[in-house]
Order: C-alpha cells, then sequence, then structure tokens
C-alpha cells in the first residue's frame, strides 16, 4: 500500500553539502525528511517556485523530454524502499501501448521530474518506508 505525499519544505543551506526535502502525508499529518544534493535541492526550489525558466533543458527536463518523444507519459513517483538511512525511489511510466514501466531512480532526481510538471506528479511512499521513516507504528 502506498501513501500520497506532498512536498512540504525545501530547506537550502550553503553552508553543508546535504540540503533536506520534507515530504507530508496528503490526508495526514505524519511527515518526514530526505537529504538530497544541492544540484536536486535548488531545482525542486526554483520549479516550485516558477521563477526560474532554464535557457536549456536541464537534467530533469530532458527524462521529460525522453520520456514525451518515447510516447510515454510519466504518471507517478513512488518512493519504495528504505534501506540502511537510503531511500530508493521509481518513475512510473506509461507506454503509448499500456504498459507500465517502472524506471529506478533516486529520490531526489524522482522529486525534481515531479515539479517539472505543472500540477506537479503525485508522489507516493510505501508505507512500510513511511512507517520506517517517521519511526510511526500507525495502520
Amino acid at each position: 500500500m502506498t501513501v500520497q505525499m506532498q512536498l512540504a519544505r525545501i530547506i537550502i543551506s550553503e553552508l553543508t553539502d546535504n540540503q533536506v526535502i520534507y515530504l507530508k502525508e496528503v490526508d495526514g499529518s505524519r511527515q518526514f525528511p530526505i537529504m538530497i544534493g544541492i544540484f536536486e535541492a535548488t531545482n525542486i526550489d526554483r520549479r516550485v517556485k516558477n521563477d526560474y525558466v532554464p535557457p536549456r533543458p536541464l537534467t530533469h527536463d530532458l527524462i521529460v523530454n525522453v520520456a514525451e518523444s518515447l510516447d510515454a507519459t510519466i504518471e507517478q513517483v513512488v518512493i519504495s524502499d528504505l534501506s540502511e538511512h537510503t531511500y530508493f525511489a521509481q518513475l512510473h511510466l506509461r507506454t503509448g501501448s499500456g504498459e507500465l514501466i517502472e524506471v529506478d531512480a533516486r529520490p531526489s532526481d524522482a522529486i525534481a521530474v515531479a515539479v517539472t510538471y505543472d500540477p506537479p506528479l503525485p508522489i507516493f511512499v510505501s508505507e512500510e518506508v513511511l512507517k520506517g521513516a517517521t519511526g510511526s507504528n500507525e495502520d
């Protein structure tokens, strides 16, 4: 089972290599942080604020453009696993023939792809990952 989440906060600090994004449960109160790199944090922040149009496609634009060129639609992001403090994610793509393809991705890249769209793609987290990330035992 997965839980729909939304991007709640982006914390960018020039004093550290790790930036933080917070995901919050759409229909609940659980939230958790994910440490990401400066490039991904900056790109996510710019897209969320809608104040930056790159002169050329960035990596996340490239992913969207490649999918569209192959007649595929990126439908959602799923953060599917947590192992040794590392999150694992997938982009779920639907081909023109209707086949669902799951592409392995870092959560930061997957979320950056999600916010490239307007409105952003849905972000889901497996219940198991959410429980592990929040220390929650909710069902």
